[in-house]
């Protein structure tokens, strides 16, 4: 494991999970620092897609890396604390079913450095706007102006979109945000990534899997 930093300080990071604009609300555990870190392999192909993206002028961004097993384990807490909260992540089901209909695992392919969640930049375009948690935003399949400012291109949905519209192939997409993540997917599909079918942002790598890790990220 190594931080996707040293291999390619270009690419930008927001690691939401060290922060409290994420479906829990709260840092995740195990988040001591918003740093991504991957396996060497995996940075290594990150960074020649990086490359190929840079003379389009745009950019990766990371979203989530690696996620210790003690983060998983705040998430299943969060699904069982009654507390009706996370709708503006999650605007159509009840945050209990989000296991069972394969937006959250028990046992995360990002715990063993395989899995990745990330978009694209356009880096000629104006991505000054920030999340401000004192604002009421709408939830995450309202249009890109009404809801939480991400400094990315429009996929259709924000990151971590537990609605059908965050579906890879949905057809409730304008035809330019299929367009993009359709571009999203060739960029990642060159260096062997695979996408999720319930989530345009989540990519896997074919092979690099194997145990699932706990240490904690650190600055």
């Amino acid at each position: 494991f190594v931080y996707l930093r040293d291999i390619d300080p270009t690419i930008i990071q927001d690691i939401r999970y060290a922060t409290s604009n994420n479906f829990v609300g709260h840092p995740l555990a195990g988040y001591r620092a918003g740093e991504c870190v991957v396996k060497r392999e995996v940075g290594l192909r990150l960074k020649a897609i990086q490359a190929a993206l840079a003379k389009r002028k745009l950019s990766l961004k990371m979203f989530d890396c690696y996620r210790p097993t003690q983060a998983v384990a705040d998430m299943v807490a969060w699904s069982r604390d009654g507390k009706d909260t996370g709708r503006r992540f999650n605007p159509a089901y009840d945050k209990r079913d989000l296991f069972r209909l394969g937006f959250i695992a028990y046992r995360s392919e990002h715990s063993t450095g395989a899995a990745l969640d990330l978009t694209l930049v356009d880096l000629t375009a104006d991505n000054s706007a920030v999340f401000d948690p004192s604002k009421t935003y709408a939830d995450c399949a309202a249009p890109v102006d009404k809801r939480a400012p991400e400094g990315s291109i429009d996929m259709g949905t924000g990151y971590d979109c537990t609605d059908t519209k965050g579906y890879t192939r949905s057809p409730a997409i304008t035809a330019e945000q299929r367009h993009w993540r359709g571009e999203l997917i060739a960029a990642m599909r060159k260096q062997g990534f695979v996408n999720y079918s319930k989530e345009w942002w989540h990519f896997s790598l074919p092979g690099a899997s194997g145990p699932a890790y706990d240490f904690p990220i650190t600055p």
